[in-house]
């Protein structure tokens, strides 16, 4: 069984390769991962072109949502972006906080910080900057952030409860975040989930939308939503690489599905009772 180092390594190395190859290989494999499929060009992103602040050249396409659109991000704030790639929700994101506001970005592949940099370089946005870091033990001070974004990137990490931990200690009292993931319901093949490429292709290092839900409520965070759903749907030409036909059909026909979820939660007390109550 593989630690949780060299789980990081794995998606380390497969992200610094994806930095190097252009935005129609990334996007005709699971985020970036895999061989490419001739069923389908884009299997888990979002349609970004017609989101202001989008930028091409920082898009890979390694998304499956699009977590700014729901993020509520207003003029001034400062927002954090987790596992922030090439800048493309950064730069959308700066769209939104305006010149007032700042962006943060964290990814701990170095080659996609710089790729990030140059990119922000060219935009010429003084605002937005690019942290090399890991997001279990983040690179900022506390209490720092009035949003935290993410796009594909904590089914990813191994230690998620750790993730959650920090984005709660680095979002501001009254802050929130919003996060596309993806999670899964009923138990993948163990061929996927002890294969390299699809870990670092977001698929194998998913968990149970209940278990994540949970982990969410555990880490402190209260107003918690599902803010968008939609199904993953692997094509077949992408699950022979790690299932004979039977698995497949087994799969394509039972219970198991994928899922990307765009997921808020509010760091805080709800909203929920009245004067005197004694709940808030």
């Amino acid at each position: 069984m593989q630690t949780e180092e060299q789980l990081k390594d794995i998606v380390r190395q497969k992200y610094a390769e994806i930095a190097l190859q252009d935005k129609s290989s990334n996007q005709a494999s699971c985020c970036g991962a895999g061989g490419c499929s001739t069923e389908v060009y884009n299997i888990m992103t979002d349609d970004y072109t017609a989101v202001e602040g989008y930028n091409p050249e920082a898009d890979l396409g390694l998304g499956c949502g699009l977590p700014t659109q729901f993020a509520q991000i207003k003029m001034g704030d400062t927002v954090v972006d987790l596992g922030s790639g090439a800048g493309n929700d950064c730069f959308v994101a700066r769209n939104e906080t305006g010149p007032n506001g700042k962006v943060i970005g964290i990814d701990f592949t170095p080659e996609m910080i710089q790729k990030a940099r140059e990119n922000a370089d060219k935009l010429e946005l003084n605002n937005v900057e690019f942290r090399q870091g890991d997001i279990e033990n983040m690179p900022l001070t506390s209490s720092v952030a009035d949003v935290v974004v993410s796009n594909c990137v904590l089914n990813l990490v191994p230690n998620k409860a750790a993730v959650f931990a920090e984005i709660f200690r680095v979002l501001k009292p009254s802050g929130h975040f919003s996060i596309s993931d993806i999670v899964l319901v009923g138990q993948l093949p163990e061929a996927l989930q002890k294969d390299a490429e699809m870990y670092a292709g977001c698929v194998s290092g998913a968990i149970q939308k209940s278990e994540y839900l949970d982990l969410i409520a555990q880490s402190g965070f209260t107003n918690i939503q599902i803010q968008k759903e939609k199904a993953i749907v692997i094509p077949n030409d992408i699950l022979s690489n790690y299932l004979d036909q039977a698995a497949m059909e087994s799969l394509n026909a039972g219970d198991t599905g994928i899922f990307s979820i765009t997921v808020y939660a509010k760091k805080g007390q709800e909203n929920c009772c009245t004067a005197g109550a004694g709940c808030c």
